[in-house]
């Protein structure tokens, strides 16, 4: 009976050992289990072609608004809307019968006043011979003189109003004072032209050149002069050239030259205005257009990273940077806010030669989790894509 029991007590530790075997089985399964392979790069100085846009507004390099001199009814529209026009080219005429009358009036006057000087000089000459000779007085001729005097003073009077009353006819033919491309006429034949009018006739600009307007805020301006580095003036002479993103989305082909700088900065936006040059020989870009004004940020010996390799928690960015260990560390990181959609410039949380992980942020990774480092198996990273696999770089990196 005593060696049935111990048989049972032998069964049932041989049936618990059974019982753990699969336990163990699986946990040694896990253990053995490979570190999953993830994309890394290790990280050099390199060059970040970056760019910077702005809102921006197009506009001629002169918008001449036509407005009329005289007052009186449009009688004819020589020109169309978006028409290409010369300077000195009739754009509008108004009506002449009223300011030609005033011009044959004015001659008539001026007729006149001619004879009355010529009467007047007769008598004034015909009174100095006889005063020569004693035979009237003094006060008599000087009466003679002082007619001539007033008759030429009404002539030069008269000529003056013929001259105005010719002026004011030949404001009748409104011309262009410029080379431009005609704006919206919103009057026409038969309205009424006045100089007082809010609205002008139109608006002739000169697109062979055209200013785009946009605004750089007072950080802006300081980063472009620097720390009393240099002046203003420097400071925009350095300026790489701009392009100008049209609304369509399209590039337009010439670029720019950042022109000026407003000297004063508003207080209401904290912003100064920037205005650049473009060419516009084939009339592209017409005044009042909008888009975007892109200028190059170049930055040298920075450290770019891939977006995908960031992640964010509580409004801080981090990076897993690949320890000597073969084990991710979330690091914090601080970038640029100006990047390319793609690539973020570093500028601290990292440092050269150090490894991070480029793919699986957010969804395989974990902090302390072991990795086998490769190579990114496609090129798009930053210039350390396609560099040897990640586990043979030498380069010290965080723990």
């Amino acid at each position: 009976m005593k060696s049935i029991a111990l048989s049972k007590s032998s069964i049932g530790m041989m049936l618990a050992a059974v019982a753990l075997f699969p336990s163990c089985s699986k946990q040694q399964q896990q253990m053995q289990m490979p570190a999953p392979e993830i994309a890394t790069i290790t990280l050099t100085p390199q060059t970040a072609d970056l760019n910077s846009t702005f809102p921006a507004t197009i506009k001629g390099k002169t918008d001449i608004d036509i407005r009329p001199q005289v007052t009186g009814f449009i009688t004819k529209v020589h020109v169309d809307e978006g028409q290409h026009v010369r300077k000195g080219q009739v754009l509008f005429t108004l009506d002449q019968v009223t300011f030609q009358a005033a011009v044959d009036q004015a001659k008539a006057a001026v007729n006149s006043a001619q004879t009355a000087v010529n009467t007047a000089k007769m008598t004034a000459d015909s009174k100095k011979a006889l005063f020569d000779k004693n035979i009237i007085s003094e006060y008599e001729y000087q009466l003679s003189q002082n007619s001539l005097a007033q008759a030429q003073s009404q002539l030069a009077n008269a000529k003056a109003a013929l001259a105005s009353a010719q002026k004011n006819l030949a404001y009748t033919v409104v011309t262009s004072p410029s080379d431009g491309v005609v704006g919206t006429i919103p009057s026409r034949e038969g309205s009424l032209a006045s100089p007082s009018s809010a609205q002008p006739l139109t608006t002739v600009s000169d697109n062979s050149q055209v200013y785009a307007y946009f605004s750089l805020t007072e950080n802006d301006l300081l980063n472009l002069v620097g720390e009393g580095e240099r002046s203003m003036e420097a400071a925009i002479k350095a300026l790489p050239e701009v392009r100008f993103k049209m609304s369509d989305g399209n590039i337009y082909p010439l670029e720019g030259k950042v022109a000026t700088v407003s000297g004063v900065i508003d207080n209401n936006t904290g912003a100064s205005s920037v205005r650049a040059l473009f060419n516009n020989p084939q009339g592209i870009l017409r005044s009042g257009a909008t888009g975007q004004i892109i200028m190059p940020d170049n930055k040298e010996s920075v450290l770019v990273i891939p977006q995908k390799a960031t992640f964010e928690l509580q409004d801080r960015r981090f990076v897993y940077v690949v320890n000597d260990s073969n084990k991710v560390v979330s690091t914090p990181i601080v970038v640029e806010a100006n990047n390319d959609g793609k690539n973020f410039v570093v500028t601290s949380g990292l440092q050269p030669g150090q490894r991070i992980a480029i793919e699986g942020v957010g969804t395989k990774l974990s902090d302390g989790m072991a990795i086998n480092p490769v190579a990114p198996k496609t090129e798009g990273t930053p210039a350390q894509a396609g560099e040897a696999p990640a586990e043979a770089a030498q380069a010290p990196a965080a723990k």
